[in-house]
């Protein structure tokens, strides 16, 4: 029954409001490559190579590829794929979108999508944390090792999530555009200025001046120097002996900006990565966490079988905890690479006392990957630094001499 509008005398007006919810997803798309096929067959059924997870709606989300199948049943007959909801969460509602892509370049890729058509039932409601949506019997097996999307042996899957979101939105009379925070500018112009300047720095022959309350705000071993009670005689006129001058100067920067400065803006340092080396040890020695996180993600970024072990070692030596969890498992899943590297030598020597945890790392890779007892064994009884000394790897097996 529809309501009629009463009449009242005596008022002054109305009032009339109105609000919208708006229905949409946020989307995010994740490209996996899975290389080596032929040697991930037979892991069994039900086993499955997982991607890296990624983030999308403010959930984690992960790929799973069954070489073998799913079920039982199916008698390994079909791959399977599907998606999993990695992180906590409860009947989080999503559209989902599985790509297998042609490698030939003719474009006539398999898809699987909840975005170009209408759903019946409404998006798919992963329940709890480990849900999964996607297909038992996605490709024959049969069919896939002769068709165009294996290439090189490898597969390359993208799959794309909407997670569905609402809100209720009321209307905005007025809004008043308020700018991005400039405090960091603001403190870069004073130290580009020189201006108020009260103590002077003399850098590998270089002069730089500052402000130290700027700098005991900033650091806490810049705060003992210069104000503390076992501060030199002569605070203000201070020599740095063990950092470069540019290295100086892009720490100055961090100080008074709270940003890393470009690699173009300094004369003496080659590369973003030599620079982040370089800060790196500057922030460890001057208590700068937030640069030394900075750092750590940049040198992350850059890992490799040919980096990681003196990365592994600048991360032991200066506190950067996050680095070295990543360099351990990195070294960890690329022993035998790691082991040729020029960097290797240099960290028996430098960091002895890594050994344990890297096997350590090791035999927790080895774990998770499946791999049979014996392998997991061996690794926690032998010696990582072996290989190069009694002709065996990490595994206990004979290695052939390079010439």
């Amino acid at each position: 029954m529809a309501r009629t509008p009463m009449a009242c005398t005596g008022a002054a007006g109305s009032t009339n409001s109105r609000s919208r919810c708006v229905t949409e997803t946020v989307n995010g798309s994740h490209h996996f490559t899975i290389n080596g096929y032929s040697l991930a067959k037979g892991m069994g059924v039900g086993k499955y190579i997982a991607s890296e997870s990624f983030s999308v709606g403010g959930y984690q989300w992960a790929i799973y590829f069954y070489p073998d199948g799913k079920n039982a049943e199916d008698s390994s007959l079909y791959v399977s794929v599907f998606i999993a909801l990695a992180s906590e969460g409860t009947d989080v509602r999503a559209l989902f979108e599985l790509t297998l892509l042609d490698q030939s370049g003719k474009g006539k890729h398999k898809v699987h999508s909840h975005f170009d058509r209408s759903l019946e039932s409404g998006p798919y409601t992963l329940k709890y944390r480990g849900s999964m949506w996607g297909y038992k019997r996605f490709f024959k097996r049969a069919n896939l090792e002769t068709s165009d999307f294996l290439k090189g042996d490898s597969l390359a899957i993208t799959c794309t999530v909407g997670v569905v979101v609402s809100s209720t939105q009321g209307p905005r009379l007025y809004s008043i555009p308020v700018p991005e925070p400039d405090l960091g500018q603001h403190f870069g112009m004073l130290l580009e200025s020189g201006e108020g300047t009260d103590v002077v720095f003399e850098v590998d022959g270089e002069i730089f001046h500052a402000h130290k309350l700027v700098l005991a705000a900033r650091s806490p071993v810049f705060k003992a120097q210069l104000f503390g009670p076992m501060r030199e005689r002569n605070s203000s006129n201070l020599q740095i002996a063990d950092i470069e001058a540019p290295v100086f100067r892009a720490l100055l920067h961090f100080i008074y900006k709270d940003v890393l400065p470009d690699t173009k803006e300094l004369s003496g340092l080659s590369t973003s990565t030599l620079l982040a080396q370089h800060l790196l040890a500057a922030a460890d020695q001057y208590g700068l966490d937030r640069l030394r996180l900075l750092c750590e993600s940049k040198l992350c970024e850059n890992v490799s079988t040919d980096t990681v072990a003196t990365t592994l070692a600048l991360a032991e030596q200066h506190h950067a905890s996050e680095l070295k969890a990543v360099c351990l498992k990195f070294a960890a899943s690329n022993l035998a690479a790691v082991m040729q590297s020029e960097g290797f030598e240099y960290l028996q020597k430098s960091c002895p006392t890594l050994q344990s945890e890297l096997l350590k790392t090791v035999a927790g890779v080895h774990e998770d990957g499946g791999e049979g007892g014996g392998g997991t064994g061996s690794v926690r009884n032998r010696s990582v630094w072996g290989q190069s000394s009694d002709g065996t790897d990490a595994n206990g097996r004979r290695v052939r001499p390079r010439t």
